[in-house]
């Protein structure tokens, strides 16, 4: 009976291993925890404005060409459709926040080894359209079009 219970404990246990959080999951914590301690040693608003930017704009000009093309251009259209919303890093992403909570965020493709970037929304956005409406987007381009569409979504989102 005690072999049974150590083969049924051991099982579990490599079933948790294998359900655990992925190697970029893991980082994308230790970035979230790194950019709160950085918050949390600012002193004034304009050094934290300041330094939540420079940190966007050092986290863009890492991102491969592709993906740093397409959130440079995010960047400037988020900056010019809703300059109220303060650049700052989320999970080691670009992330646009009003009064300190995220409202819409560029993950590159590379983040999680995915196929495409995404341009986000959180629910502190003011997307709701009806009973479903989307919160993310895949982006394998920004076309003119295109920051047109991310213009009044970033609009409507930051209220």
């Amino acid at each position: 009976m005690a072999q049974a219970r150590k083969a049924a404990a051991s099982s579990t246990a490599t079933a948790r291993k294998s359900e655990g959080f992925t190697p970029e999951e893991r980082a994308a914590m230790k970035e979230r925890a790194k950019e709160v301690r950085a918050s949390a040693r600012r002193t004034s608003r304009a050094d934290k404005a300041a330094e939540d930017e420079a940190a966007v704009l050092a986290k863009i000009a890492e991102m491969q060409d592709s993906d740093r093309v397409m959130a440079e251009r995010i960047h400037a259209v988020v900056k010019a459709s809703a300059p109220h919303l303060a650049p700052k890093l989320w999970y080691g992403m670009p992330a646009y926040a009003k009064d300190g909570k995220v409202v819409c965020f560029f993950q590159s493709a590379r983040k999680f080894n995915a196929r495409y970037a995404t341009f986000g929304f959180n629910d502190s956005a003011h997307l709701d359209d009806g009973t479903m409406w989307p919160t993310a987007f895949a982006l394998t381009e920004v076309t003119a079009a295109g920051e047109e569409r991310i213009a009044a979504l970033v609009e409507r989102a930051a209220g």
